[in-house]
């Protein structure tokens, strides 16, 4: 069994409801309901040496990761402005904080429909 971090990060993705996953500007990116994205896979992005994913996040939980602990978490280009969260894979990740971030990130990406089958 592949225990990469790309295999975790997509049994955990698509353990959601109606997730699906394609590429989008050429990383692993997650869908829900095939239009919104709530968390992309990122490999040396541009370059920067990082193995991390991108996360779409509540107000206020960037800022409180990054200044928590800035060797793990920091703001996404692009996705940062609003509010997104890198969290890196390369560094010894908290897989269980992982999977909080990206159920997080689903919790505030999804409708409710689909946030209520989480229960």
């Amino acid at each position: 069994m592949d225990d990469s971090p790309l295999e975790r990060v997509r049994r955990l993705c698509l353990a959601l409801p109606e997730v699906s996953e394609r590429p989008s500007h050429g990383a692993p990116t997650f869908f829900i309901r095939e239009k919104k994205t709530f968390v992309t896979y990122v490999d040396n992005h541009h370059g920067d040496g990082r193995l991390a994913i991108w996360c779409n996040a509540p107000p206020g939980l960037q800022g409180s990761l990054v200044d928590e602990d800035p060797v793990r978490y920091f703001a996404p280009p692009y996705v940062g402005v609003r509010g997104w969260v890198g969290a890196r894979l390369d560094r010894d990740p908290d897989w269980a904080r992982i999977e909080d971030l990206i159920l997080l990130a689903y919790r505030v990406t999804a409708p409710k429909r689909l946030i209520e089958r989480l229960r």
